[in-house]
């Protein structure tokens, strides 16, 4: 089985392909009648529909996956919990599942991006989402502990203002600011 256009897409960092690359990879072993279960990269399949926000066709793979792989790969189990979070929309398990397991060095750029996607991607909603919030509750939402969450003011200095114990973000004090 040759594998060799998802070891490229993973050695260039091209993880939004790899979702892709592996449904294709898999339609063709399977048309021709190669039997792949067992040697299949099902973590990497899962983290690349995970890492495209593709939910649903991962739990449909997880399902497909053999349960002799799911007992004995213990990585592909992983994956699926970063997925099953993400489907309960459990935001602090997401990090939880993340952090959790001891990933192959394969898998590991690929998780440590999608983190960062998702945290960049969290942390945007909760500057839609809230005028204010506490940083016990900014921390579990965007997977950072307290400190991390009032540091974020360097990172993000253009959207936080940090009131201990709240943050604000900078737009709604600005539109405060233009009501007075």
């Amino acid at each position: 089985m040759d594998f060799s256009p998802l070891k490229e897409a993973v050695a260039a960092k091209s993880y939004e392909k790899i979702a892709d690359i592996c449904d294709e990879l898999m339609l063709q072993v399977t048309a021709q009648g190669i039997a792949y279960q067992e040697e299949w990269p099902y973590a990497i399949h899962l983290l690349g529909h995970i890492y495209v926000n593709d939910i649903n066709n991962a739990r449909f793979l997880w399902k497909l996956i053999p349960s002799s792989v799911k007992e004995n790969q213990l990585e592909v189990v992983a994956a699926w919990k970063i997925g099953q979070q993400l489907w309960l929309r459990d935001y602090a398990g997401v990090y939880e599942a993340i952090r959790g397991f001891n990933w192959s060095p394969e898998a590991q750029g690929l998780v440590n991006s999608f983190s960062e996607i998702y945290t960049n991607r969290m942390f945007q909603l909760l500057l839609s989402a809230y005028s204010t919030i506490s940083i016990r509750d900014a921390a579990l939402f965007i997977g950072m502990n307290e400190e991390d969450v009032t540091n974020c003011k360097h990172v993000y200095p253009q959207y936080l203002i940090i009131c201990t114990p709240i943050l604000l973000p900078k737009f709604l004090t600005a539109e405060v600011g233009n009501l007075a």
